[in-house]
C-alpha cells in the first residue's frame, strides 16, 4: 500500500467514557489540553461529595479532601484521547461511539 493510502486507515475515534476517580490526583492536565471544554476540574469532600471549584479562590482548598476531573460535557468530545494521552496516572476510560 502506498503511503498517502496509509492516512486514511485511522482507527476508529474513541469518546471519553469515564475518568477513575480513585486514581485521578486533579493535576489538570488534561483539562489544559482537551480542545473541546469537556472536562471540569471538582473538589471531594470527607464524605466523597462534589464541591465546585473556584480557580480564583486560594481560601477555598480547606472546603474538600481531593480535587478530581469529571466529565462535564461529554457531548462536545471529539475522539481526539489528548486527555488519556497526557494523564500520569491513566484515570481515562475512551470508546467508540454507538449508533
Amino acid at each position: 500500500s502506498s503511503a498517502a493510502s496509509d492516512v486514511y486507515k485511522r482507527q476508529t475515534p474513541t469518546f471519553v467514557q469515564s475518568i477513575n476517580e480513585q486514581k485521578c490526583i486533579g493535576c489538570g492536565r488534561c483539562f489544559r489540553v482537551c480542545p473541546r471544554g469537556v472536562l471540569e476540574l471538582v473538589g471531594l469532600n470527607d464524605e466523597g461529595e462534589r464541591i465546585a471549584v473556584d480557580p480564583d479562590d486560594d481560601d477555598a482548598d480547606e472546603e474538600y479532601e481531593k480535587k478530581v476531573m469529571t466529565i462535564a460535557r461529554q457531548e462536545l468530545c471529539i475522539g481526539c484521547t489528548a486527555c488519556s494521552r497526557i494523564c500520569p496516572k491513566k484515570c481515562y476510560t475512551h470508546a467508540a461511539a454507538s449508533v
